[in-house]
């Protein structure tokens, strides 16, 4: 997910979908424990859209305090 739509979501809307990235974050890593994944990069992906959307949340914080 690029950072322009993760701009664009409300506030909800990042939530809920910081929490399904999550999940599917933790679902592909039990997998590729199990078993390797086809595509491993995806594991690095979902971090990566996690990292982004925590990182909105927290500047969209940062701008309702000053």
């Amino acid at each position: 997910m690029k950072q322009n739509v993760i701009r664009e979501m409300s506030t909800g809307e990042l939530l809920e979908r910081l929490d399904e990235e999550r999940k599917q974050l933790r679902k592909l890593k039990m997998n590729h424990a199990v078993s390797p994944l086809e595509n491993p990069l995806k594991i690095k992906d979902y971090r990566k859209t996690v990292a982004r959307i925590m990182t909105e949340l927290r500047k969209r914080e940062l701008e309702e305090t000053n």
